[in-house]
């Protein structure tokens, strides 16, 4: 589309309507979600019969709030556990990985970079089967040949962290990459020539450039495996991440705690997301 020319009546008026009706349908769901978080029902659904703030702090036998549900509080403590340690893992990964594919003499450099995205093309769901798969069959051959009972080749804590870490450390690879596309090599030489070492240039100027990426890739990898399902599905033991308890509620029948939970992410992520544009903005 030319923006020069002129734009007619129906064209503005639809470009209107379009805009509109695609927020409403990305924000719709959110709103009426975190509406009937308040809804004094025992159904996590309209009709609408009142305002209560129970699902966030009721203590009852017939009804349990959020903040006293504790098998609730367990499953949001285990997938803030795993997102720590796949964000952890993801962000040293991928730095890495960054300044691998950027060295220009390194051999296999498309082979290995496109290995490095099929994780990201490859379905969750198949991925998590193809990692159960994996992990049983080698805990089976170390159990049978050398009488071996390996804790991380069942399902559970760690390899639901290798699952997430197998594809989101792919992501953060990408974005630390394309910041380090704009980065000034002469920067580097500069430092060098003055005095620095390799490690000093690296941590005080490269990192440092790096830092706004760096940081970013890691609050979306957290966002990225606190909320995974997929992958997770297949390799959770018994402690539960927050994802496949909700689906067991849901699936079971559950109550409007759920639509508290619902509301309680989406204030925090809303207001982190807020908070990393402030002082990006900020620092930039």
């Amino acid at each position: 589309m030319i923006r020069s020319l002129p734009k007619s009546k129906t064209y503005s008026i639809g470009f209107k309507l379009y805009i509109v009706l695609y927020f409403v349908f990305l924000f719709a769901p959110l709103f009426i979600t975190c509406v009937l978080a308040f809804n004094d029902s025992q159904f996590p659904s309209l009709p609408w019969k009142g305002f209560t703030v129970e699902w966030f702090t009721a203590n009852q036998s017939e009804r349990v709030g959020i903040f006293n549900d504790q098998i609730n509080l367990d499953s949001i403590w285990v997938s803030a556990q795993v997102a720590f340690f796949v964000t952890l893992f993801s962000v040293v990964a991928g730095t890495c990985g960054a300044f691998l594919f950027e060295q220009e003499d390194f051999r296999l450099k498309q082979l290995l970079y496109f290995l490095m995205l099929s994780p990201l093309v490859i379905p969750g769901v198949i991925l998590g089967i193809s990692i159960l798969l994996f992990s049983n069959t080698l805990g089976t051959y170390f159990e049978i040949s050398w009488n071996l009972d390996v804790a991380l080749f069942r399902p559970g804590f760690w390899l639901v962290v290798l699952g997430q870490f197998s594809f989101i450390a792919t992501l953060v690879t990408l974005v630390v990459s394309a910041r380090l596309k704009k980065f000034d090599y002469t920067l580097e030489e500069a430092a060098l020539n003055l005095g620095a070492n390799r490690f000093g240039v690296i941590w005080h100027i490269t990192l440092k450039f790096l830092r706004p990426a760096i940081v970013g890739a890691g609050a979306v990898a957290f966002l990225m495996s606190f909320e995974n399902f997929n992958t997770t599905l297949f390799l959770v033991g018994y402690e539960a991440t927050l994802p496949i308890n909700l689906y067991l509620q849901v699936r079971d029948g559950s109550t409007p705690v759920i639509n508290a939970i619902s509301f309680l992410l989406i204030i925090g992520t809303s207001t982190a997301a807020c908070l990393h544009l402030y002082f990006s903005k900020k620092e930039d």
